[in-house]
């Protein structure tokens, strides 16, 4: 069977580099073109980190689309604790060597799903901001998709940024709720995985398992990358978390868009908060079927998402160590 090809949507931070690796690695899937957006870091350092990423992988054939600055109706503030001041950890990755794509993050996708209907699996990672000025371009992308799946949100439990809001859904609600409205009453099988924290905080990567990928050739680009670039990610759950890891939220979130049977799927319909003082950003869920019911307080009754409540952890790392394994290994002969 052929590859799907696949536009990855990210805010290129640590576990951003490692879902476009995951991509790169993956025979599942044709890594065709990767979007940028502001999240973890500014537009400028994300959109240089997946140039760099690219290239130290050896794909510096895959067009790479700069996309929203800023969320849709306010500024946009890093916050580096994370992933490092430039997004990366500790790695410093030498300038990329090409420029970024004439066309913009929403004119890529959609231009390739007109162009290529029914064929393109989209993933995005980071806030949705460019996901809906593409879906404000052409309202049809949902059916002209073949998938579409995000890492964003907590859909049975609380937050990461705030105790109500996972950081993509926090950073721009506006632009999540116009991307959960423009699928809602949409077939099931084209609705959105949708892979929150509900299990991507049960996916951890140890300092044991990098050492691993990293073991297979140490002095490749793609070990030496993560060598330097991860223990900062798993330090800082360290700090804040008590747990040994880091959560892979984003590589996660493209491995159930891969295979959806990694992942416990509910259908449902989610809304997203944007006004509230204590609650922007909460991705509030009707797991118990409300909107059907008589007191459904205005609730529309389509649905709108596939939320990701339970995670074969296991099966999950071992594909994706695997994967990133095998690049490592690649890089040495």
């Amino acid at each position: 069977m052929a590859p799907t090809p696949l536009i990855l949507d990210v805010d290129t931070g640590v576990d951003d580099a490692l879902a476009v690796l995951y991509a790169v690695a993956s025979p599942e899937v044709d890594l065709i073109g990767v979007t940028t957006v502001m999240g973890n870091v500014t537009i400028d350092h994300t959109t240089e980190n997946t140039l760099a990423v690219l290239e130290v992988a050896g794909r510096d054939d895959i067009e790479v689309a700069r996309g929203a600055a800023k969320p849709l109706v306010s500024d946009h503030e890093p916050f580096p604790v994370v992933h490092g001041a430039r997004g990366l950890g500790r790695a410093e990755l030498p300038p990329p060597r090409r420029q970024e794509s004439e066309r913009s993050a929403a004119e890529l996708i959609v231009a390739t799903a007109r162009e290529r209907p029914g064929e393109i699996l989209l993933v995005a990672t980071g806030p949705l901001t460019n996901v809906a000025t593409a879906l404000a371009e052409e309202p049809d992308l949902p059916s002209l998709l073949r998938g579409f799946a995000l890492m964003g949100g907590a859909y049975a439990r609380g937050g990461n940024t705030t105790p109500a809001a996972e950081a993509n859904a926090w950073i721009d609600p506006h632009a999540a709720q116009a991307v959960f409205r423009a699928f809602s009453g949409g077939p099931e099988a084209t609705l959105p995985i949708c892979v929150g924290l509900d299990v991507t905080e049960d996916v951890k990567l140890s300092r044991e398992a990098l050492d691993a990928i990293c073991a297979v050739a140490p002095e490749t680009p793609v070990a030496r990358f993560l060598a330097e670039a991860v223990p900062f990610y798993i330090e800082f759950y360290e700090r804040t978390r008590s747990y040994g890891g880091a959560s892979m939220h984003d590589p996660l979130a493209l491995g159930a868009a891969i295979d959806a049977s990694l992942v416990t799927l509910v259908t449902t319909r989610v809304e997203v908060e944007t006004d509230g003082k204590w609650t922007r950003g909460q991705t509030v869920t009707d797991l118990g079927g409300i909107r059907h019911s008589p007191w459904a307080v205005g609730w529309p009754p389509e649905e709108n998402a596939r939320v990701a409540l339970g995670v074969d952890a296991d099966a999950f790392m071992e594909r994706f160590t695997g994967r990133l394994r095998e690049l490592v290994a690649r890089q040495a002969t």
